[in-house]
């Protein structure tokens, strides 16, 4: 299969052609770009990415290989992959395989040799769109159908639905994850933090939180579109103002909707390790790590306040919520001092628990 001609066709009717590797296959998704220079490793595995063509902006993707240790759950989630050039030869001692073999493993078809820069100028000119991979040129037909696919269920589609609890050494606090997707890094982060994990099912309702007995919850980051999980945004309301909640990426939208606050599409969405977030406090701009597709609307933010900012367009990146013991942000807190016990968003959180302790 690889090498062999291949096309990527926008539902705006643009057409690449390039050339084939990973898995064999046709298939149509969100077409998305990510601007990280590395993490493509991460990019692959990350739950967020659920139902989407993601394309890369860096031109060379693969050379330090593939390892185990550094993905954020146990598949890929991308339904396909674009780059401008793959590495077939990795140069990296910690390397366990290629990012062909990796494709090819996990089903996903990748698409080498394009324009990537031509086709992240288009989507961020006219928004993120459909796309399709086939292996010939669609008819009209073929890309006026296209406009139908939607990404729809997606926490349904990615989270887990069993229980886990997560240890670490001379922990301080118990935190109760409630997991709509949360990428692996986030508990490890818990984790170095000095927090017990308990690992809640996305189902889970807000008296089956409250019966974990822990001193925080964290709402984790997820996929798709927050504003279509009704029953979790209704149980997230009743879990409001009873313990201290940190809401990350995808629990940052959906406790804004459970708050009154609206959500809305993002143009073509932040998804990359270079993102600038401003704090409208204390002035400071935090280069983060993001991977979203919907923003939470600021104008409509009526029981919080705004905190955060993204420093590029000025949407919404963090809310604060004093009164109820709660904040949230859209990009991921680790940004703010990987493993530092001085992290600001992660003292934020401690300080709310031992008030409650």
């Amino acid at each position: 299969m690889k090498n062999k001609k291949v096309y990527l066709t926008l539902q705006n009717g643009a057409v690449f052609e390039g050339r084939a590797f990973g898995a064999d296959g046709e298939i149509t998704g969100e077409l998305v770009f990510s601007t990280g220079m590395v993490g493509y490793i991460e990019t692959l595995t990350d739950p967020s990415n659920y139902g989407q063509i993601v394309v890369q902006t860096f031109p060379l993707i693969g050379n330090y290989g593939m390892m185990k240790s550094d993905v954020e759950s146990d598949r890929a989630w991308v339904s396909a992959y674009v780059v401008r050039e793959i590495c077939d030869q990795p140069s990296n001692f910690r390397s366990e395989g290629t990012l062909e073999e990796y494709l090819k493993e996990q089903g996903v078809i990748g698409i080498y040799g394009v324009d990537t820069r031509q086709i992240t100028k288009i989507l961020r000119e006219e928004g993120a769109m459909n796309a399709r991979v086939s292996k010939k040129p669609l008819t009209e037909e073929e890309i006026k159908a296209m406009s139908s696919f939607r990404i729809e269920n997606a926490v349904k589609a990615v989270a887990k639905n069993e229980k886990g609890f997560y240890e670490t050494e001379n922990a301080n606090y118990t935190v109760a994850l409630w997991n709509f997707g949360a990428r692996r890094s986030m508990i490890d982060n818990l984790l170095a933090q000095g927090c017990n994990v308990i690992d809640m099912p996305a189902t889970s309702s807000a008296e089956e939180m409250l019966a974990t007995g822990a001193h925080g919850v964290v709402l984790s980051d997820g996929a798709g579109n927050p504003a279509e999980n009704t029953e979790i945004i209704a149980e997230i309301k009743k879990l409001v103002g009873q313990k201290p909640i940190f809401g990350i990426g995808l629990g940052h939208q959906m406790l804004a909707l459970a708050l009154g606050a609206k959500t809305v599409k993002h143009k073509y969405g932040h998804r990359g390790s270079n993102q600038p977030v401003k704090c409208n406090k204390c002035g400071k701009v935090y280069i983060s790590t993001q991977n979203h597709g919907y923003e939470v609307v600021s104008d409509s933010v009526t029981q919080g306040e705004v905190r955060f900012v993204n420093a590029n367009d000025n949407s919404c990146e963090g809310i604060v919520y004093e009164d109820l013991k709660a904040f949230s942000t859209q990009f991921m807190p680790e940004a703010c001092s990987i493993g530092n016990p001085e992290n600001p968003l992660y003292k934020k959180f401690f300080t709310m628990m031992d008030e409650v302790k």
